[in-house]
């Protein structure tokens, strides 16, 4: 991320029959929103034109055709989309899904030329896309990186990610290996470091069954028990439903779900409004809101949602960036740490050991 300009975060539009340019627009009704980034809006400005006067919004944006005419303070409408699209508020069709496909699509070929510093990304239904059970999977799967993404479900201090995908319930044992347990639980943690400023987080990991059966016994508990031995903070297994119920889930820095619904309902049920879904994993923090959208002809829309988003989404690259610049510039080695490895080193120059005893039993004779 260059210091020299605001983060920039990309935003693509959704489901371009559903509630995102509503909420866009009220986002950016404040002026003050601006100061703490440069957005630049993944989209189309037909379709935003539309809604902006099919909901009587007072907003102004900037249409570029590329990164390189990002303008600084200004709200950017990068045309991701050329097609006339037909916008029938409130009913997702195929052709708002294709559209809000064709805005990610364009998101994802900018990430590797470090268009912008934060993805989020409003919601579309990923359904009619093979193997995708969310954005962040999606991502990973057009770079090439999949399994390397992880979600997870943040509001407040409630930090859930899953270790099976978002499969029928009687296929999740499939899934259940200890190699991907341990790889999630590596990432949970990682992440809660990087992109959450956590240091040393503590990591709570959930039974699959109700009571102890084969999956705890063979997968479970030996992969916690060995990356405790790695000094990993990590505890468990615990019984979802004694450990929501009692409260435990405050002890803990982040929660390993063996399933979807056994993470994203406890989620909904205990997290505040607005909660947040952010990927990490990717070359680039991607942020997506949690909560349920509702009816997009209403016009009583909140833009909350994409609001905690952005903030989440600038809050982890913040985050990530401070993590990583120790690394990116490591302090020299001192002198005494210098040494000379090679082979010619290690035979000609005596240790001062080695010196001690020949002269000692020179003496001797």
């Amino acid at each position: 991320m260059n210091e020299e300009r605001r983060i920039r975060v990309a935003i693509t539009h959704g489901d371009t029959n559903g509630t995102g340019y509503e909420q866009i627009f009220k986002a950016f009704a404040e002026p003050e929103f601006l100061e703490l980034f440069t957005p630049v809006i993944y989209g189309s400005p037909k379709i935003a034109s539309y809604h902006r006067k099919a909901l009587n919004l007072q907003a102004q944006f900037t249409i570029i055709n590329s990164i390189d005419e990002i303008h600084e303070g200004k709200i950017n409408m990068l045309a991701a989309v050329d097609d006339e699209v037909k916008v029938d508020l409130g009913e997702s069709s195929q052709e708002s899904l294709l559209a809000a496909q064709k805005a990610l699509d364009r998101a994802i070929s900018d990430i590797g030329i470090g268009a912008f510093d934060a993805l989020v990304a409003l919601p579309f239904d990923l359904s009619h896309i093979p193997g995708s059970d969310s954005q962040g999977s999606y991502i990973a799967r057009k770079l090439g990186m999949s399994g390397e993404e992880l979600d997870i479900y943040q509001n407040g201090g409630l930090h859930i990610a899953v270790a099976t995908p978002k499969v029928p319930l009687s296929n999740t044992s499939e899934y259940l290996s200890a190699e991907r347990l341990s790889l999630k639980i590596r990432k949970l943690s990682a992440s809660l470091s990087q992109d959450f400023n956590i240091s040393t987080p503590r990591i709570a990991v959930l039974s699959y069954n109700p009571e102890p059966d084969r999956e705890e016994r063979e997968v479970i508990v030996p992969v916690i028990e060995q990356l405790r031995e790695e000094h990993l903070w990590v505890f468990g297994p615990f019984a979802a439903d004694r450990f929501f119920g009692d409260g435990e889930y405050t002890s803990f820095d982040g929660i390993l779900a063996m399933y979807h619904d056994q993470g994203k309902i406890p989620f909904s049920l205990l997290s505040e409004q607005y909660g947040v879904n952010l990927t990490s994993g990717l070359p680039t923090i991607l942020a997506t809101p949690t909560d349920e959208i509702p009816d997009a002809e209403s016009g009583n829309v909140s833009e909350q949602p994409l609001r905690r988003a952005i903030y989440a989404a600038i809050d982890a690259t913040r985050n990530r960036k401070r993590y990583m610049e120790p690394y990116a510039n490591p302090l020299p080695k001192l002198y005494h740490e210098k040494r000379d490895d090679s082979e010619k080193a290690r035979f000609a120059a005596p240790k001062k050991r080695e010196v001690s005893d020949k002269a000692e039993k020179a003496e001797k004779q």
